[in-house]
């Protein structure tokens, strides 16, 4: 069964594949994406050297990296699932021999890793040749952004599943999609640095699970959290991961309690 599972993700990423010519215009969307940010900072930096415990170089990195990890952890779960619910075809996911929720993971994995070869790899290459981005020289720092980076995926992804299976309970969920992806992009830090905001909004920030999709694996890259840090950080994200698994759980269980077809 747990191949089945593989296959999803396989199967996923081909599908992606067929289609890879958007990606391409992709690149340049995030690069340009970039580019807009690189020159806004470059502008409100000015003669200063630090901004919010951001050199003008970390700043740099930071949002370069931010874009691109976004492109690895994005995906339209949410708004499959609530599809899903309209037309009335979950009916049939649920009574197949699979964990609806787990096939929509891994189908949002096989996406994410078609992204992070053909947008995020080539994008970063981009960004590198056009922007002073300054890369990680310890091995650690590497290894633990990647990790870090898994753990985005799952996070942006399991509130992603949470606002599509809302779907359920509220019929349409459009309003709530697009809320949701303002919310995530803002308050994880893709947008401005958490350090930023205000200190009574930086900690409640800091007790969400938003900072752990953007804001801990950039700072982990541009060298802001360093050794034994990266352990600490990690650790919010795997915390943040068991979290998210009750409300899904519980979610998926009362879906099927509720569920009714409209048409068909």
């Amino acid at each position: 069964m747990l191949g089945a599972y593989f296959d999803f993700i396989r199967i996923r990423f081909l599908t992606m594949l067929a289609y890879r010519v958007n990606y391409y215009s992709g690149i340049l969307i995030y690069t340009l994406n970039i580019g807009v940010n690189y020159f806004t900072w470059k502008a409100i930096y000015g003669d200063g050297e630090s901004l919010g415990g951001f050199t003008g170089a970390q700043m740099t990195t930071y949002v370069a990296v931010s874009w691109m990890a976004r492109a690895f952890y994005f995906n339209n779960l949410d708004r499959e699932i609530s599809t899903d619910i309209r037309d009335g075809s979950i009916a049939i996911q649920f009574i197949r021999p699979y964990n609806y929720v787990l096939v929509k993971m891994m189908q949002g994995l096989g996406e994410g890793l078609f992204r992070f070869m053909m947008l995020m790899i080539p994008g970063m290459l981009i960004a590198i040749l056009l922007f002073p981005v300054q890369l990680p020289t310890e091995a650690s720092a590497w290894a633990g952004f990647l990790v870090m980076l898994f753990f985005s995926f799952l996070i942006s992804s399991q509130i992603n599943i949470i606002t599509g299976l809302s779907a359920f309970f509220v019929e349409n969920n459009e309003g709530m999609m697009r809320m949701k992806r303002v919310v995530v992009d803002l308050f994880s830090g893709l947008i401005v640095p958490i350090t930023l905001f205000p200190d009574w909004l930086s900690s409640v920030l800091k007790v969400l699970p938003f900072q752990a999709i953007t804001y801990l694996p950039g700072s982990v890259f541009t060298g802001r959290v360093q050794g034994v840090g990266i352990w600490n950080v990690l650790g919010i994200q795997v915390i943040w991961f068991l979290i998210l698994l009750v409300p899904i759980v519980w979610l998926n269980h009362a879906a099927r309690q509720r569920l009714f077809v409209q048409g068909g």
